[in-house]
């Protein structure tokens, strides 16, 4: 793994791991219905205020709204709920097409807040096959930790959002794999890279962040014997308070009570020199398993 990077490869796919299997798959089960009168969209227990700010827009206020509803649909598939309690959703016209300029910010307690712009000659079918609200709605299923560790957040967002919209059936299988398979090197670091903590180009935060994420996920199946995987740990942390609302450091995100089943905090082996040298360059093990 590359200098600068918190954990070595190891360390995170055990933390992982132990919150994979510290923590239940039973959740409710979540309905979604919409209000177009107050475009409102109700995802079980949450709530999601739509505002279409004024300007052109070749779709129509349904078709926006159903467009939100896949999103949430398919983040609350992944996570089999709603991340946060209340989000506030600002769609904001431009002159052009396509969905751009996605933010997700935290808004208060257990709430957030996210902006989005479409554009005025946007189809319904540019919508059914648009990645980027739910890549923003990823966002809020995780705590905003200091800059320096951005890459999880955006690695996290960047690797669940194919997942969810394919087991919500908004997503063709087929298609995120080849997406996968084409994009993900873009995240192998390169042979002076200083790490995901140091180097913060768009193709490490991004796809570094998302390729460290297949690591733990691969490696978490294979210690379970495929009945756990990245989503059980993610579920761990946002059933522990670590959502969008909250400013946490990278321990805190992954610090849990001592497990039952291991008898230690999956923190405790972590290495207290964040500087510490994991692997440059060709020796990163990234480099070795996507090879």
């Amino acid at each position: 793994m590359p200098s600068g990077l918190r954990v070595a490869l190891a360390q995170p796919t055990r933390i992982f791991i132990a919150l994979a299997l510290s923590f239940s798959s039973c959740a409710p089960a979540y309905t979604a219905r919409a209000d177009a009168m107050t475009s409102t969209i109700q995802i079980g227990n949450s709530r999601l205020d739509v505002v279409i700010e004024e300007g052109p827009l070749a779709v129509s206020q349904a078709d926006l709204l159903e467009w939100v509803r896949w999103a949430a649909e398919s983040v609350s598939t992944y996570y089999r709920r709603y991340p946060v309690a209340h989000v506030s959703l600002r769609i904001i016209p431009f002159e052009g097409d396509g969905v751009r300029g996605g933010r997700t910010f935290g808004d208060g307690e257990n709430a957030g807040l996210i902006r989005i712009r479409v554009g005025s000659q946007t189809t319904m079918a540019e919508l059914k096959s648009d990645w980027m609200l739910t890549h923003e709605m990823v966002h809020l299923a995780f705590p905003s930790v200091p800059e320096n560790h951005h890459w999880i957040e955006e690695g996290i967002a960047t690797y669940v959002e194919p997942i969810a919209r394919v087991r919500a059936g908004h997503f063709d299988p087929a298609a995120m794999w080849a997406e996968v398979v084409r994009d993900m090197p873009q995240g192998l670091p390169s042979a002076d890279d200083e790490g995901l903590d140091n180097t913060h180009t768009w193709g490490r935060t991004y796809w570094g962040g998302a390729l460290f994420c297949l690591l733990a996920d691969i490696e978490i199946h294979r210690e379970t014997q495929n009945r756990k995987g990245l989503e059980d740990a993610l579920i761990g942390i946002l059933n522990a308070g670590g959502n969008i609302s909250r400013d946490w450091n990278l321990e805190k995100t992954f610090e849990r009570r001592r497990s039952r089943r291991r008898g230690a905090s999956p923190f405790a082996s972590l290495p207290k020199d964040e500087g510490q040298a994991r692997g440059r360059g060709s020796q990163c093990p990234m480099v070795a398993t996507w090879n």
